[in-house]
């Protein structure tokens, strides 16, 4: 079921809350104890939405906190060249975060180590934001889990800048971006505060695993039927709640994979058939890249169909592109075929 249009077409950016990090990387096969080089590519999963929706054409707002030196300017100079407005990024003491990834070869998985304690962003108070700025005339405002995940201190920006939202009657989007590692370096409770923080939220990126660690419960059946029934047990908890999107992927290897989109709505409901996806590149950012192809639909007034169909599809060109973010134009992205093309003349 596809489902009514959404709304009507919002106007004003989108605001993107979080940490910025550097990524550095070994060529596919090398690993990171016996690397000579590495690869920088610029990073953070709300970065990386805000990059998309730039490049798409939807005014874009970037809120974070970095030191002043060439590492940071390097990230700022990324956001800047896509579009982004980075007036809203504060200026702190310490350090850009980084994080290596070893990218998968053959059989073998990829792997992440982060070295981001002490971080301009990490160690920044809530009074160090000028959200009430950042979100004056905003469409919407997005965050993910991550944030909450980097330690108590995380959990106070991620509540300030909710309520900063709430106050202002800015929609939120909320990304779980669960992340095990994150969680389990401190005494933490992700499945209160993340229930805490998904209350506030009017959009939920986030597939029947995450509503599941957020209710405490598991879901019958299989496929799509358990899709929608977590969904409607997350309408139920959260009133606030109007879209939940979703990936489903199926793994081959560590070169292939299949992949379908979904997207609830409280009445509706809409999943798109697989792609294969193959030879991957880089799937590091595809679920970023998939928030805000779903976003961008939303914030048009589209329907959970074209949410769907978009998401899919530029989470599909992601995985064709190096780096963390992908910065595509409109028409590049209406022309994509999610099931293969040939060179265009």
């Amino acid at each position: 079921m596809a489902g009514p249009v959404n709304a009507a077409p919002k106007v004003g950016p989108t605001v993107c809350f979080g940490e910025m990090l550097l990524r550095l990387s070994p060529r596919p096969g090398t690993p990171l104890a016996s690397a000579n080089c590495l690869d920088l590519a610029v990073g953070g999963a709300e970065a990386n939405v805000a990059v998309a929706l730039a490049g798409l054409g939807w005014p874009t707002r970037m809120v974070t906190a970095l030191p002043d030196n060439p590492l940071a300017r390097r990230a700022i100079g990324q956001l800047r060249s896509a579009g982004v407005d980075c007036g809203f990024i504060a200026q702190a003491e310490g350090r850009i975060g980084l994080y290596f990834f070893e990218p998968p070869s053959g059989p073998i998985g990829g792997r992440v180590t982060y070295d981001r304690a002490g971080s301009a962003f990490c160690d920044s108070p809530p009074a160090a934001f000028d959200f009430a700025a950042a979100l004056e005339g905003a469409s919407l405002f997005h965050m993910s889990g991550i944030t909450a995940a980097l330690g108590p201190a995380g959990v106070e920006l991620a509540r300030a800048a909710l309520a900063a939202a709430s106050d202002a009657g800015v929609p939120i989007c909320f990304d779980g971006n669960y992340r095990a590692n994150l969680w389990d370096a401190w005494d933490s409770d992700p499945r209160a505060t993340l229930t805490e923080l998904v209350g506030n939220a009017h959009i939920l990126i986030g597939n029947h695993r995450d509503i599941s660690l957020l209710l405490g419960k598991t879901f019958s059946g299989d496929g799509p039927d358990r899709r929608r029934e977590a969904a409607e047990a997350a309408f139920a908890a959260f009133p606030n709640l109007e879209v939940i999107a979703s990936t489903a992927r199926h793994i081959e290897s560590a070169t292939a994979n299949r992949l379908a989109a979904r997207v609830d709505l409280q009445e509706s409901h809409w999943q798109t058939d697989e792609v294969r996806i193959a030879p991957i590149v880089d799937r590091i950012g595809t679920g970023d890249a998939f928030a805000a192809g779903v976003l961008l639909r939303w914030l048009e007034g589209h329907s959970a169909q074209e949410m769907a169909k978009t998401g899919l599809a530029l989470a599909a060109m992601k995985h064709g592109v190096p780096g963390d973010s992908i910065c595509v134009t409109r028409s590049e992205m209406e022309a994509f075929n999610p099931a293969g093309s040939d060179v265009s003349r």
